[in-house]
């Protein structure tokens, strides 16, 4: 594959189709604030908006607009849909509603710890492309509210009944790698080592485990130690995925070339361990002991791991050389521009069953937003470039 050819289909899928995609049919022109339930024509096909899911929008316009080019679309379409979040998105004390109603009106209260991280990468996002303090303001006091959280995330919304069988997830220590990254201008250099430091040590010494192999656990006892129950033995390939390049940036930004080859290394592993050798792609979930997992959509092909696997071994090749990532790159990108995007309309499509068909046409919807798809176009552009 020639380096140039793969840097330019990256860039004007991203600019060509993509942006042009969410920038046209997903701002509510008359309440504010994003539609991501966009049929496959980009038509909308529910007006609820999901909190997480315009933070990642927000963020995703504040990021172009900051790396790539001041073009005024962009900050403008991030502006408002941070004005909506800001007004609407939280209980006045930064306790970020996870859905609202077209209008604004919450649907369902602050249980999911994600709306508040996006929220923070938004406004933080924003923050640099406006210099506007409120907006710094509002992220780091979301920060705050987030590190509280930690061993808690959903507080009086969880469901499990502690004392039995007390297990800590590894979604939160994988993002906030992510996060302290960031919104680096707005921490002090001792929160941010602080964060550092506790996010690779849970991601790579506690949900990352020798005794499967150098493969990454969901879920763990609060003792550290792993537990022979369905969540205990649940494995996401693409999780794993996704934060092997956070860690391969930390890796980069402390300056710690062990930590990058420690995480490449891992990124081979969990990519051959998810890898379908019957019909292709990567599982979404499976089970540490092969047994079955719990989760009906276990075998189906989402978007977000492929793409995520695809930034994955691309930053494993660019920061080490290991060719077995460029060969890893090599098969995922065949499989993923092959099966997830649309030949007929912009953007891609997010679920397929495990033989590669598409399951549902929709371009957006609840877990689906303007955020995967491009910040993995985006990435991959840059690293082929640089490459």
């Amino acid at each position: 594959m020639d380096f140039k050819v793969l840097a330019e289909q990256y860039r004007s899928e991203l600019f060509d189709s993509v942006l042009p995609f969410w920038l046209k049919n997903s701002q509510d022109k008359e309440y504010g604030g994003y539609f991501s339930c966009l049929d496959r024509d980009g038509s909308v096909y529910d007006t609820d908006k999901f909190v997480w899911l315009q933070g990642r929008e927000i963020w995703l316009f504040s990021m172009l607009y900051n790396k790539v080019e001041k073009r005024r679309e962009w900050l403008d379409c991030a502006i408002q849909g941070a004005e909506f979040l800001k007004k609407y998105g939280h209980d006045g004390n930064y306790n970020w509603y996870f859905s609202l109603d077209r209008q604004g009106n919450p649907l369902v209260e602050p249980y999911n710890i994600f709306s508040y991280t996006f929220a923070v990468m938004a406004f933080g996002q924003l923050y640099i492309a406006t210099g506007n303090e409120e907006y710094a303001e509002i992220a780091k006091k979301t920060f705050d509210i987030i590190l509280s959280k930690a061993d808690n995330p959903k507080g009086k919304w969880n469901k499990i009944h502690k004392g039995t069988r007390d297990l800590k997830n590894f979604a939160l220590p994988m993002i906030l790698c992510n996060l302290a990254l960031e919104i680096e201008p707005l921490l002090s250099t001792e929160c941010l080592s602080r964060t550092f430091e506790n996010c690779i040590h849970e991601v790579m010494e506690v949900f990352l485990r020798p005794e499967l192999g150098g493969l990454v656990v969901e879920n763990v006892l609060e003792n550290g130690e792993l537990s022979d129950c369905f969540e205990g033995r649940h494995m996401n390939p693409g999780h794993s995925l996704e934060a092997m390049w956070f860690i391969m940036d930390l890796g980069k930004r402390l300056d710690r070339p062990e930590l990058i080859m420690k995480a490449k290394d891992t990124a081979l592993k969990m990519v051959n361990y998810g890898w379908d050798k019957e019909y292709g792609g990567l599982f979404y979930f499976m089970d540490m002991k092969g047994y079955p997992p719990q989760e009906l959509e276990w075998d189906q092909k989402l978007w977000w791991v492929h793409i995520e696997t695809l930034i994955a071994m691309l930053k494993g090749y660019q920061m080490t050389g290991d060719r077995g990532c460029w060969e890893w790159f090599e098969k995922i990108h065949g499989y993923t521009w092959s099966h997830f995007k649309d030949k007929e309309y912009p953007e891609w499509f997010g679920y397929l069953n495990r033989r590669g068909e598409v399951l549902l046409p929709l371009k957006g919807g609840k877990w689906k937003g303007c955020f995967h798809v491009p910040r993995g176009l985006y990435q991959c552009w840059q690293i082929l470039e640089s490459i």
